[in-house]
């Protein structure tokens, strides 16, 4: 008997986490080739003449980035978009460098409208564009980060999704910047996101996307919804809010936001902590959602996408290994099989973080390096969020240059 439930414990526990990173994948990909058989392919809306495009706001959140802001601004003026039916807004709540001051001192062109938003004192990046929310005209807001390069057009495909009624936000795609000489952390982190970028174009096609990265993100101003002051992932969180009241939220990979790898595993290790710490209060704040009778589809990406990644895959890893290691001892060639599998796994992850450390190359033992430190950043964001320890002030993490 208790052999038996070993082998149903190990199963359910070893399907959660394959569901998890890659089912979910496979399932989403299905689901998806036959909605475009049975109601053709998605069509992209088309980018409307300048004359007709709408006016937008295009907010830049900054925190002591005076090495990168004159790059930001400079970017900024580069967007292909009518300079009279956009709008910069600059936040640099908090900073104690010279952010502001090279802001306001910049030379703009004559018809940039622009205007920067400061006060000295840190009380989070959601504080920030709450305060400065109320002084938003436009009918559609743009929010991106102070250290990422926007590509040119993107303002015009976020947009253009805006033309159907039932849009009510538009996530932009992250990008990780590579070269040759990076490590552990940008082996790791790029192969996330280009994974997770297919994944979000998947969600949108076949109904919305479940949350946006900060790093480029629009909605509609009007949906807008003031947000606890101590939400930790706020763009996350915004953007399923508006999803939950029946909106829709796209995903246009055509507009993405280039950021630099973590510095280090340790760098990238406290932006997946403080994920993870955020992730976990949106489950607990958005219970709503996991009602399947009322949301539908939106529950089954949500909790497909997100739910399981936080809470239950990461709490199976450990007890696959320990549940395997007595099934193997049983003798039984299969069970001893998968377990040989999981030891050269965690030892490559070990073999990954000696190199890191060690500043070697070899990006083979860095994937399972980066899925592991995921995993343990879950353990310490949801412990974080129960002691109460997780401030909503970020926590910088240092970029590679």
């Amino acid at each position: 008997m208790a052999y038996t439930i070993l082998i149903f414990v190990f199963w359910i526990c070893l399907f959660l986490v394959f569901y998890s990173y890659l089912g979910y994948g496979l399932v989403l990909y299905i689901m998806v080739q036959l909605k475009r058989i049975f109601k053709g392919k998605f069509k992209e809306p088309v980018i409307p003449a300048d004359k007709d495009l709408p006016d937008v706001t295009f907010v830049v959140a900054a925190y002591n980035e005076q090495d990168w802001i004159i790059d930001k601004i400079e970017n900024c003026l580069e967007f292909d978009y009518p300079k009279d039916k956009i709008t910069f807004l600059f936040v640099t709540d908090g900073s104690s460098d010279q952010t502001p001051v090279l802001i306001e001192k910049y030379q703009y062109p004559a018809d940039v409208k622009h205007v920067l938003y400061h006060e000295d004192a840190r009380r989070g990046k959601i504080a920030a564009v709450e305060r400065i929310m109320e002084f938003v005209k436009t009918p559609i807001v743009i929010y991106t980060d102070a250290n990422t390069v926007v590509n040119k057009k993107a303002i015009k495909n976020i947009v253009r999704h805006y033309q159907n009624p039932q849009v009510g936000a538009v996530a932009g795609e992250k990008r990780i910047s590579l070269d040759d000489k990076d490590a552990a952390n940008s082996a790791g982190e790029g192969i996330y996101w280009k994974y997770e970028s297919k994944l979000k174009e998947w969600d949108s096609e076949l109904y919305s996307v479940v949350g946006a990265a900060g790093e480029l993100f629009s909605l509609r101003t009007e949906l807008y919804q003031a947000v606890p002051e101590d939400t930790i992932i706020e763009d996350f969180y915004m953007t399923l809010k508006i999803a939950a009241k029946g909106n829709l939220v796209r995903y246009e990979p055509k507009a993405y936001a280039v950021e630099n790898s973590s510095a280090s595993v340790g760098e990238e290790l406290k932006r997946k902590i403080r994920i993870a710490a955020g992730g976990i209060q949106a489950i607990m704040r958005l219970l709503p959602l996991l009602n399947p009778f009322k949301h539908g589809v939106l529950t089954f990406q949500y909790v497909s996408h997100r739910v399981l990644r936080w809470t239950l895959a990461p709490l199976a890893l450990p007890i696959i290994f320990v549940v395997n290691a007595i099934l193997a001892m049983s003798g039984n060639p299969f069970y001893k099989f998968v377990f040989a599998c999981q030891l050269i796994f965690y030892i490559s992850a070990l073999i990954g973080w000696l190199f890191e450390r060690r500043k070697l190359k070899f990006k083979a033992f860095f994937v399972p390096y980066y899925f592991c430190i995921m995993n343990y950043a879950v353990y310490r964001g949801f412990f974080r969020i129960i002691n109460g320890k997780q401030s909503v002030v970020w926590e910088k993490a240092k970029r590679a240059t």
